[in-house]
């Protein structure tokens, strides 16, 4: 438990889940605490210690998911990620992502996100388990049901408002605005509207100290999308010059427009390799505009290189007869932000007899690993993420079937070849000890080849379950 001052009061800062469940609670008097439990163990809070790796867990979270973060002390950070969510596979996929990341590093952490900063942070503290995604118009309903002390309210404010019957949110939104500000003043109506988006509330950016970056500051707001492109390519022309001063290449970069509302809007792009390359550094910012709304008008635009790596120079060809290697990368590059990275990749061989462990996604231009595929056995071209399970009629133990309904179409089965047996992998688990399946390549009277499998020998139950699976399409 830690021990910390309000005033000259010395009161419980903060407690683990064991003085919870004894009944301490931040706050609380510490003399109190002490009294109910004998032999409290207590140290001294150091609020200055947690803002500063607050702000270095903001820094980090900013290089690695989103163009605008801020701290929002004592416990939490605020991510604006409209502009970057694409890169980590969406914002489902990417607070997924975080809350693991931290988890993992002994971090405990929830997240939420939503369409305002006043909901997200409601959620995350009360409805995520441990993530949470709200549409922009379920924000209402999923505010509804959440305490009043969600609304960032002193605690002055939420007990009098508990006092007057106030326990949910819902309660208080359903109120008339005139005698609630009578009553209790500004600040309720003030937190309802920002969480429901009727108010604006803007965030102050944290922002590394040995950032590289590059901006511009207009005397007159712009929203002109012709204008908006020429002043990139003057943002990324310098850019580029102060990453060729420090042989740097930029690996992400962050385009950060001020609008007059002091709102901003952020684009995030990455690249497979550093570069610095002017025209395909541009060209990628440019073709994020369409997701950027200029509100009344754009009056500085920033662009920062939160990660940057060494850039290595490579000659075209060493002799004239060498023929110039094909670089891929300006492809890999707009795909990469164009449909985000988790649909980028490519397969390659993992020793397991098993189909589906056989492979493994790596990155588009990793470098060649080692092993192939067997080619004994022809494999389907498109194998299914999941083996699908099929109704069939076959003769036990080593016969193909005669026909399969699979998806809702009952086709009949003119050719096959088979079984060909694969065992389970033991050092997976137990289970599969004894577990076999029995494949067959087959082909239906349209001409149309599958891979079908039987869970089991045909004969002993304890080799599975005698259902037939399809698991992959030929052609």
């Amino acid at each position: 438990m830690l021990i910390g001052w309000d005033g000259r009061r010395r009161i419980v800062w903060a407690v683990d889940a064991a003085a919870l469940a004894l009944g301490l609670r931040p706050g609380m008097v510490a003399t109190q605490a002490q009294a109910l439990v004998p032999g409290l163990v207590t140290h001294d809070a150091d609020p200055a210690a947690d803002d500063a790796a607050l702000d270095r867990l903001a820094l980090w979270v900013l290089r690695h998911y989103a163009p605008v973060v801020a701290a929002d002390p004592p416990d939490g950070i605020a991510i604006d990620a409209s502009g970057a969510a694409h890169l980590s596979g969406g914002e489902t996929r990417m607070l997924a992502e975080l809350v693991s990341r931290l988890t993992a590093a002994g971090v405990q952490a929830r997240a939420a996100m939503a369409a305002t900063y006043g909901a997200a942070h409601a959620l995350a503290r009360f409805a995520a388990k441990p993530t949470a995604v709200v549409a922009n118009d379920a924000t209402k309903a999923a505010l509804a049901n959440l305490p009043i002390a969600t609304l960032r309210l002193s605690p002055d404010l939420v007990t009098s408002l508990r006092r007057m019957g106030f326990d949910r949110i819902g309660e208080l939104a359903a109120q008339p605005r005139a005698p609630l500000a009578l009553r209790f003043g500004p600040e309720p109506s003030r937190r309802l509207d920002q969480a429901h988006g009727r108010l604006f509330e803007p965030i102050s950016p944290i922002r590394a100290a040995a950032l590289i970056e590059a901006h511009h500051d207009f005397v007159e707001p712009i929203g002109a999308v012709e204008t908006l492109t020429r002043y990139i390519g003057r943002l990324v022309v310098d850019l580029c010059a102060r990453l060729d001063e420090q042989c740097l290449g930029a690996r992400r970069l962050d385009l950060r427009f001020h609008r007059v509302d002091s709102h901003i809007e952020a684009i995030r792009i990455g690249t497979v390799r550093p570069t610095r390359d002017v025209g395909r550094l541009t060209r990628l910012l440019c073709d994020r505009l369409e997701t950027v709304d200029p509100g009344l008008g754009i009056e500085r635009m920033t662009l920062a290189a939160p990660i940057t790596e060494p850039l290595a120079y490579r000659s075209a060809a060493t002799r004239l007869s060498d023929a110039a290697e094909p670089d891929v990368t300006g492809l890999i590059d707009s795909l990469l932000n164009r449909v985000g990275a988790e649909y980028l990749y490519r397969l390659t061989f993992v020793a397991s007899d098993v189909p589906e462990r056989s492979v493994r996604k790596v990155a588009p231009l990793s470098g060649p690993t080692l092993g192939r595929w067997p080619q004994h056995w022809p494999r389907p071209t498109r194998l299914l993420a999941r083996p699908e399970p099929i109704d069939t009629l076959a003769l036990l133990p080593d016969h193909p079937p005669t026909h399969f309904t699979w998806r809702g179409v009952r086709r009949r089965v003119k050719h096959a070849d088979g079984p060909e047996r694969i065992y389970g992998e033991w050092r997976h688990r137990d289970a599969e000890l004894t577990a076999v399946r029995d494949y067959f390549q087959v082909e239906d009277d349209t001409g149309q080849r599958f891979w079908l499998f039987r869970a089991g020998d045909g004969e002993d139950a304890d080799t599975g379950s005698q259902r037939w699976f399809l698991h992959g399409v030929f052609g």
